[in-house]
């Protein structure tokens, strides 16, 4: 069967990705600090066949205008206003790493519009300000591009970095290029962002199927932490990824598909 070749999209205040029947059900793909809506192009074309496969440019990334003021709240508003802009009805939501903080957030404020949601390789929390992994955390990341590195001289270490064993290459190559994209300023206001998140207090009011999808070799959001939240979470399902790093639909698009194909696919099954 061919595969649906995802449509640019630039119009409105978001720019995204999709690809599918605009009549099916509603496929939100979130990417991560480092990402973009093309870092879902894999996974457009996988799903695009049964679902409507939407990726969006976070604000400040892509085609998407930037925030005054960034904050996890703030991009959870943003992504309430993106499911407008686009007319998605019950969507199921699919956050990794920043992007999945992004949904916990959005879940608060809006318990049931979702049909189901995928927390990928992400935290519901951050920690303090002024812990000593937080600040070694920011500071390892901010502090070469205050000593005058840029996104693109820093791309192919910071994504050799996240990856664990054997990754894909034409995946690694896509990664480097989404890294190398993001406009400075909008990974420095992303990282700050992280500082203080915490939505540990809320898992227990998750009240649609959640799916937590980890990497063993995730450094980020380690595989236990992942599998500890998951046991706070009312209908929560957990998969690990062995040999997997912070990337996964990058380093293993065929194990990251069927990981959460089986579970968006009974979602789906169940909803009609």
């Amino acid at each position: 069967m061919s595969q649906p070749a995802p449509m640019i999209t630039r119009g409105g205040r978001f720019a995204y990705e999709a690809a599918g029947d605009p009549a099916a059900i509603p496929l939100i793909f979130l990417h991560g600090i480092g990402g973009a809506a093309r870092a879902w192009r894999q996974q457009l074309a996988t799903f695009g066949n049964r679902f409507r496969a939407i990726a969006w440019d976070m604000p400040g990334y892509g085609g998407s205008a930037p925030l005054a003021s960034v904050s996890i709240a703030a991009l959870a508003d943003a992504l309430q206003q993106f499911i407008e802009q686009i007319g998605a009805t019950s969507p199921i939501l699919v956050g990794h790493s920043i992007g999945g903080m992004i949904v916990q957030k959005w879940l608060v404020q809006s318990p049931k519009l979702a049909r189901a949601v995928v927390l990928a390789q992400t935290s519901p929390a951050f920690g303090k300000a002024d812990g000593d992994w937080q600040k070694s955390f920011i500071a390892a990341r901010l502090g070469p591009l205050d000593r005058g590195e840029t996104m693109k001289s820093l791309a192919p270490s910071l994504v050799k970095e996240l990856v664990g064993d054997d990754p894909d290459p034409k995946g690694m190559e896509l990664a480097r290029e989404c890294m190398a994209s993001v406009p400075e300023a909008s990974y420095r206001a992303m990282m700050l962002a992280l500082i203080g998140f915490d939505q540990r207090s809320t898992l227990k009011d998750i009240s649609v199927p959640t799916l937590l999808l980890s990497g063993s070799k995730d450094n980020n959001a380690p595989a236990p932490m992942m599998a500890k939240t998951a046991t706070y979470v009312p209908a929560a399902e957990y998969v690990e990824l062995p040999g997997v790093g912070h990337l996964a639909n990058l380093e293993r698009p065929d194990a990251f598909a069927k990981a959460i194909g089986s579970f968006v696919d009974s979602v789906a099954a169940k909803h009609g």
